[in-house]
């Protein structure tokens, strides 16, 4: 498996982990409030903060746990067409989440409600991009 599958695997696991324990976190707190109400800054901030680390740890860890040779970490042609065709379409979760956002503020919804689509526009690019390298390594670019 190349280094940049795995890096992909990696972040899908990251990203539904994060994302996920932080979307526990705040519909815990909105057992008895309504979700305008719940307080999720400090929580949304932790959970970004935490998926860097979380994700260079998981790179180490799978890199370390399935280290073969230095053959594993060189790059082709292909390794960087997948990479970059991946992350140009993920592009369009994050500009779809930022429209959203702006259509938001200009119709004054809540702060709550803005924050959490942009917050979910930042996971689904992140699982986008992954999911689309995993396709493209698994099944070839035929599947793109």
């Amino acid at each position: 498996m190349p280094a940049n599958e795995k890096s992909a695997w990696t972040m899908v696991v990251v990203t539904i982990g994060v994302y996920g324990i932080y979307l526990a976190i705040i519909l815990g707190r909105a057992e008895n409030l309504p979700f305008v109400d719940v307080p999720y800054v400090a929580t949304m901030l932790w959970s970004m903060g935490a998926f860097i680390p979380a994700a260079i740890l998981g790179h180490i860890v799978l890199s370390i746990a399935t280290y073969k040779s230095p053959e594993d970490f060189k790059k082709d042609e292909r390794d960087r067409m997948i990479h970059r065709l991946s992350e140009y379409s993920a592009h369009s979760m994050v500009s779809i989440g930022g429209a959203a956002a702006l259509f938001m503020a200009m119709a004054e919804v809540n702060h709550f409600w803005i924050a959490n689509a942009m917050f979910l526009a930042f996971s689904l690019s992140s699982l986008y991009s992954a999911a689309r390298k995993i396709v493209a390594y698994r099944r070839g670019f035929a599947q793109w």
